[in-house]
């Protein structure tokens, strides 16, 4: 299909006016030149709703609109487990994990590494970091976003591919983190609204004259299969989202890794003003969690009944688009263009970010801060030019994107879980412990799934985490850390919490096991 003129002046209309905000909250006064801290930290100045809106945006784009629905009409609300657990482990990052790095002024996740356990594990890990991020995460949004926008604009897919990734670019080049963090509260609100609407029009289409509420009913009664959040051990997708694991098993691991201690993630909390603010932050997040499932699952199921019988399921989400009238559509294309946009320009800093801080700035000490920046803005265009390039061979062959993404990542998480919170809170722990953990998680991971491939990829994840954790015990009992391994401080880091904090835990806490007990 082709784009209307009505639409397209709206998304147009959109890209022209985030575009021009994202320079205008970055600019720097009195013709002061931006340093390292400004580029990559926001010079630690973010307010808790910057730092809420946008963990969600850099977290929710087309990987989760497209894959998400994708899996949504595979196999049902269990999908929204992701969405759901990971509101409950944003609490945990926020009274355990922040309370460390804040303190220590940690700017990356190689760089408390080092501090903590020595510099080997650093460029191990960083290296790690960067190749994730470039041909999995990167190419994902960029492939999955170019999917949505070639069936709803009908230009050329790869065509697609540059627009996407060249905007995004250019959108964060001049202005770094404060650029993105600044505009994702509008980038947020454009999405829950766009993601809003298309849910509330397809649920009333299948509806008729009994509205939104009949076409939820209409869906339940129609899919029962479909709604429930535990899989059985029959299901054709258990393998996918294995029973309980989701709330006792590798889920956990997943979603710490992920939420605790992914660089493109915690990089907005670690650019809060102070522990307050980012704790607030999180907990907006948090509470944002719990509604995305509606926003990104539900336009899945619904394809069921409005879109059956699709090629496959990642076009479940642009094929209820194509059902949206003109100017509604233009808006719900502008709110998934937003998403794509936030969260590649949110990779493509933090790409720059551990490119120019644990590698460049390592080896150049002497660099002057603009030179820092300006090695960050190479970088960025570096890493989008091949994560455009390589989208198509590494993901145009699968079904589900989403599920991809997390079983790739899961050869890795294990360790990475291990070492940090081994790092956090066992002072024993030491660089060759690190290592072990490190390597041992993929050659674990790798060995398990080919000798046992009947294994879900979730229990896989926890079982290897048990394993690598007792590696990484092991081996630092045998080994002595370096003298000077250990600069990292916690005998006066305060884990207490304030009053709203513990209050907004307490309201997510008592969703979560509404949903559960209502969607078992």
């Amino acid at each position: 299909m082709t784009l209307p003129i009505l639409d397209l002046v709206i998304v147009l209309a959109y890209l022209a006016g985030i575009f021009a905000l994202a320079q205008w909250v970055s600019r720097e006064q009195g013709g002061r030149r931006k340093d390292a801290q400004d580029y990559f930290l926001a010079g630690r100045t973010l307010p808790w709703w910057a730092i809420g809106a946008s963990l969600i945006a850099a977290n929710i784009s087309a990987e989760q609109i497209i894959g998400m629905s994708g899996s949504g009409y595979a196999l049902g609300l269990a999908i929204a487990s992701y969405e759901w657990m990971a509101a409950l482990t944003l609490l945990i990052v926020g009274k355990c994990f922040l309370p460390v790095f804040l303190r220590n002024g940690i700017t990356t996740m190689p760089q408390f590494l080092e501090e903590r356990y020595g510099p080997g594990i650093r460029t191990i890990m960083a290296v790690f970091w960067l190749g994730l991020y470039v041909f999995v995460n990167l190419t994902s949004i960029l492939w999955l976003g170019s999917i949505a926008v070639t069936r709803i604009a009908g230009i050329d897919q790869f065509t697609a591919l540059a627009l996407l990734g060249g905007f995004a670019l250019v959108y964060q080049l001049y202005g770094g983190l404060k650029a993105v963090a600044l505009t994702d509260i509008v980038q947020v609100a454009l999405l829950v609204l766009g993601g809003l609407l298309i849910v509330g029009l397809s649920l009333a289409k299948i509806g008729g004259d009994g509205g939104i509420v009949a076409g939820f009913q209409t869906l339940v009664a129609a899919h029962p299969e479909h709604f429930h959040m535990i899989l059985k051990p029959d299901d054709p997708f258990y393998k996918d989202l294995p029973g309980l694991s989701v709330l006792i098993g590798g889920m956990w691991i997943m979603n710490v890794s992920y939420w605790g201690f992914n660089q493109y993630i915690i990089q907005r909390a670690l650019a809060a003003k102070d522990i307050g603010e980012a704790q607030k932050g999180v907990v907006f997040a948090a509470f944002l969690k719990l509604l995305m499932p509606v926003i990104v699952v539900l336009p899945g199921v619904a394809a069921l009944e409005l879109a059956p019988g699709l090629e496959k399921p990642d076009q479940a989400y642009p094929s209820m688009m194509a059902l949206l009238p003109s100017g509604v559509l233009g808006l719900v294309f502008a709110a998934l263009v937003a998403a794509i946009v936030a969260s590649l320009a949110s990779k493509i800093n933090s790409i720059s970010t551990i490119f120019t801080l644990d590698f460049y700035a390592r080896r150049r000490p002497g660099a002057d801060q603009p030179h820092l920046v300006k090695v960050g803005r190479i970088a960025a265009t570096v890493a989008i030019v091949l994560a455009v390039l390589a989208a198509k061979p590494l993901l145009g062959g699968f079904d589900q994107g989403f599920q991809y993404i997390q079983e790739y990542t899961g050869f890795f998480t294990p360790g990475i879980v291990v070492i940090f919170v081994l790092g956090l809170f066992w002072k024993r722990a030491n660089e060759a412990g690190a290592i072990a953990a490190a390597v041992g998680s993929f050659a674990l991971s790798i060995a398990l799934k080919l000798a046992w491939p009947s294994l879900p990829f979730m229990d896989r994840v926890g079982l290897v985490f048990l394993l690598a954790l007792a590696l990484a015990v092991a081996v630092s009992l045998m080994t002595h850390a370096r003298g000077d391994a250990n600069r990292i401080r916690t005998d006066d880091v305060d884990y207490r919490t304030t009053g709203a904090f513990n209050a907004g835990a307490v309201g997510v806490i008592a969703i979560l096991i509404a949903l559960y007990a209502t969607f078992w």
